[in-house]
């Protein structure tokens, strides 16, 4: 019987693999799946079992689980294909009645998150499925302002239409590791988890972060949506893109994304990877 991790080709998911490992998991007993396999070959060299496994392709699915006990479902990046694509991993997981652990968004059958509805939907399949399963409703990474803190640095100036909203933010490492917790244990099946960081920020305290760490006076430019839009726009993002981008940011402001209340830092039994920390490791690489 096998963990299969989909997306391992993916930063969290590769990092989960990391962490089933550091906790004990033989590695024979690992399959890492993604698209393109031979991104793999290190894992491959460490015991793991490595697959092709495509969305798309229903064939890799049913190859990749032959043998599964427990499948992480890492959401597809593919927005508006997403539901599709994981309909067919959860037919596939239903043949060998796998237990399947799905990363989701947070509270994603309620919320008006511009990301929800996709995952709300795959959360309905599940449910209907018959399937055991785990729900890891992920908050923000904070990966996701890694190019915001790099160019704070470098320009002295953060832009965004947060209004001053928080987010309770983690780097993909701690989620990663309540990922493998969840995975190498049956404790929390039929679970929905609400993960999150432990101290919510917004965006004056991620400039005065970056200025402490960095050393260089950053500050924050607060504008209006249709700003923001414009700016991006100006900046040579294409009008899909900035548009998304601006969604999100006004799902910040209505804070949708400030809910904390430590279930991620109780899985972990530590408490969650701090902004500064993760700033002051990603300026010093």
């Amino acid at each position: 019987m096998s963990i299969v991790v989909t997306g391992a080709t993916g930063h969290l998911g590769r990092q989960v693999i990391e962490q089933l490992l550091a906790r004990g998991a033989a590695p024979s007993d690992i399959v890492a799946g993604g698209r393109s396999p031979d991104a793999l070959s290190d894992l491959a060299t460490l015991g793991v079992r490595t697959a092709r496994i495509d969305y798309d392709d229903p064939a890799t699915l049913e190859a990749a689980f032959a043998d599964a006990e427990k499948i992480l479902l890492i959401s597809g990046n593919e927005v508006g294909q997403r539901v599709a694509q994981h309909q067919a991993v959860i037919d596939a997981a239903r043949q060998v009645s796998a237990t399947v652990v799905y990363t989701s968004a947070p509270k994603a059958s309620t919320s008006a998150l511009v990301l929800a509805p996709e995952h709300k939907a795959t959360e309905e399949l599940l449910a209907a499925s018959g399937l055991t399963h785990t729900v890891l409703r992920n908050s923000w990474y904070t990966e996701n302002y890694d190019d915001t803190i790099r160019q704070g640095v470098a320009t002295g100036a953060l832009l965004t239409s947060t209004a001053g909203g928080k987010i309770a933010s983690a780097p993909r490492r701690d989620y990663a590791e309540a990922a493998a917790v969840v995975l190498l244990s049956d404790e929390h099946d039929g679970a929905i988890l609400e993960l999150s960081g432990d101290q919510p920020w917004d965006f004056d305290e991620l400039a005065a972060t970056i200025t402490e760490v960095s050393g260089r006076e950053v500050s924050v430019q607060q504008v209006s949506t249709e700003e923001h839009l414009a700016a991006l726009k100006s900046f040579g993002l294409d009008e899909g893109t900035a548009g998304f981008v601006t969604a999100l940011d006004a799902n910040i402001a209505d804070g949708l994304l400030a809910d904390s209340d430590g279930t991620l830092a109780r899985l972990l039994g530590r408490p969650t990877t701090t902004l500064k920390r993760h700033v002051s490791a990603l300026l010093a690489d």
